[in-house]
């Protein structure tokens, strides 16, 4: 279990899914998606507490997004939904930083979504502590003031659905990690500012932004 316990550390891969909260959809004036939206985030973009998130020079957006992540436990390939969940190790609370002026057409998301710094993760949280990944509350604060309180019931993809759906075309091995998308509320934060995010009652994180 120790690797699992250090997935930041240990894990070839995070996976991001974009646009899966309802309540950011209709916040986003956006239509459900057919399939999910996905991206890649370089392992080197992890930092855990104590560490701070450093804004890039020159990015002027970067917002917060509070997700649950999900740690997968076992090396898997093309499985079934309704096996998913014996493929799930842990799962932990991250913030997915998105730095919204490089997301465009003639910028990058790789820029955008996997700059250093840009996937602060909290500590492991074995599977029993969390029964039902579709029934916790995700919350955010900044500078003590909520942006962002939400039910992973919200999600529009649910986890043994995105599981059987990303293990179709990649590998998903122990300590590679699924964040699950953030609901609405996001926003920009800039130097000096300070983040406190959780899973309500089960782990809660703080992270200082600073910038180059």
């Amino acid at each position: 279990m120790a690797s699992l316990e250090n997935f930041a550390q240990s894990g070839k891969k995070c996976i991001g899914i974009a646009a899966n909260y309802y309540s950011f959809l209709k916040a986003k004036n956006r239509t459900e998606p057919d399939t999910p939206a996905i991206f890649l985030k370089p392992t080197s973009s992890y930092i855990t507490e104590g560490e701070k998130i450093i804004i890039p020079k020159g990015f002027t957006t970067v917002n917060e997004e509070i997700e649950l992540g999900v740690v997968i436990g076992k090396k898997c390939k093309h499985v079934r939904e309704d096996e998913a969940m014996d493929y799930v190790g842990g799962y932990c609370a991250a913030l997915d930083m998105s730095a919204m002026c490089q997301i465009k057409p003639e910028a990058s998301w790789a820029l955008g979504k996997g700059f250093d710094t840009a996937c602060p993760v909290s500590k492991f949280i074995p599977k029993e502590k969390i029964l039902d990944p579709h029934n916790v509350n995700l919350w955010l604060r900044v500078n003590g003031k909520e942006w962002q309180r939400e039910t992973t019931g919200d999600l529009v993809f649910k986890v043994p659905y995105l599981i059987s759906y990303l293990s179709r075309f990649f590998t998903l091995e122990p300590g590679d990690l699924i964040v699950t998308g953030s609901p609405a509320g996001v926003g920009a934060v800039k130097k000096g500012d300070v983040i406190e995010a959780g899973i309500e009652g089960i782990v809660s994180f703080r992270f200082e932004v600073d910038a180059e």
